[in-house]
């Protein structure tokens, strides 16, 4: 057998690196900057605090619904507080039977 020279292993090179390229994703909007919360989530807010869960009363993670880390981790802490407070229940009627 041959060997392929250092051209065609070049050239192979590049044909992978093209073929194996992503197409780039639209870039996430950020929903807390969309409704002008910059630096301090509500926990009396529940309408807000409820878009963030999902059916069963869990947090949806960030890369569903867009957040950055840092919002995230503040959402976190907010939805805490308000179940402790029972503004936001920790499971949902369906999930309870």
């Amino acid at each position: 057998m041959k060997r392929p020279s250092k051209n065609q292993k070049e050239s192979n090179y590049k044909l992978t690196q093209q073929i194996t390229t992503r197409k780039t994703q639209p870039k996430k909007r950020d929903p807390f900057k969309e409704r002008g919360v910059q630096d301090y989530i509500d926990f009396f807010d529940a309408r807000l605090l409820t878009r963030f869960l999902n059916e069963q009363g869990k947090l949806l993670p960030a890369r569903i619904t867009g957040a950055t880390a840092k919002m995230q981790r503040k959402l976190t802490t907010a939805v805490k507080r308000a179940r402790h407070l029972a503004i936001i229940p920790f499971v949902s009627e369906g999930t309870r039977h």
